[in-house]
């Protein structure tokens, strides 16, 4: 059976460009099994598809390959890689970032740049800004069927030559812990911090205490509260926040069926601060 081809992009599905990319991989081989991570990706929005490769690839066995396209480089001298994580799995993407949390925690056993040239679609002919089509569809699909093999394809590269953004990490300073909100629960507004849950209880926490939350916009306050550290959404009344452990064991925060995200105006990156202590 071939291996399973999970897209990603920030492409959206308003027309016609991931249905191209379909098309591409089901002519390689029409027995491809092909899955989307997701195309609402923010436009250009590095940051986010590097986190949403760690938010799912823990969950897809052995030997899938994702191809990975938020481009806004398309047509520049970055490097167009495979990589190949620790868990045996693969992912291709412009080597612009995209590759960052997979390096820093899933971990990245080897890598492969390939010549762009050499590996687009032989029917795209002038077009050079659709890349994610000609050359990661087409290229992920020939991967995926076992046209190409991984160990012979293209040239090694150093992991350490991966390029990488910058990563906060989280850390405690006596009876607080501090991070940044790395992503929203985008349909929900809900809040996603870097800070582990082994980090969050290393305060004592318990379930059903009281914690005070301070956000931070670089060095401004957008948010001081105290809010309650609860299970589930559940625990706590319809429009009360909540902190919480989130789907990746890391810290979040909530509005019990409302969005935190809008009704605060909260964002998302290194310049987004999030700190507890106990009330």
């Amino acid at each position: 059976m071939s291996k399973a081809l999970v897209f990603q992009t920030d492409f959206g599905l308003v027309d016609g460009a991931v249905c191209a990319m379909y098309g591409v991989a089901s002519t390689v081989d029409p027995t491809l099994r092909i899955f989307d991570l997701t195309h609402d990706i923010p436009q250009y929005n590095i940051w986010e598809a590097s986190y949403r490769l760690r938010q799912t690839i823990d969950y897809w066995p052995e030997g899938t390959v994702f191809v990975s396209v938020v481009d806004p480089g398309v047509g520049s001298t970055r490097r167009s890689v495979i990589a190949r994580t620790r868990r045996n799995q693969y992912i291709i993407t412009p080597d612009n970032g995209t590759l960052t949390h997979i390096k820093k925690i899933e971990g990245i056993e080897s890598v492969r740049s390939f010549d762009e040239k050499l590996n687009k679609l032989p029917t795209a002919g002038e077009s050079f800004t659709f890349f994610g089509r000609d050359i990661y569809a087409f290229t992920g699909a020939k991967l995926a069927a076992r046209i190409i093999d991984y160990d012979h394809f293209g040239e090694p590269v150093s992991v350490d030559s991966v390029v990488e953004l910058p990563i906060i990490p989280s850390y405690r300073e006596g009876n607080q812990v501090n991070g940044t909100i790395d992503v929203l629960d985008v349909r929900f507004g809900n809040l996603w911090t870097n800070i582990n849950h082994l980090l969050f209880h290393e305060l004592g926490n318990e379930r059903g205490e009281r914690l005070a939350v301070n956000i931070k916009n670089d060095t401004r306050t957008v948010y001081e509260n105290t809010m309650v550290f609860a299970r589930s959404f559940a625990e706590v009344a319809i429009g009360e926040p909540l902190i919480y452990v989130n789907s990746l064991e890391n810290i979040g925060v909530a509005i019990n069926q409302g969005s935190f995200a809008k009704a605060y105006t909260i964002g998302t990156g290194t310049n987004w601060h999030i700190s507890f202590h106990k009330a």
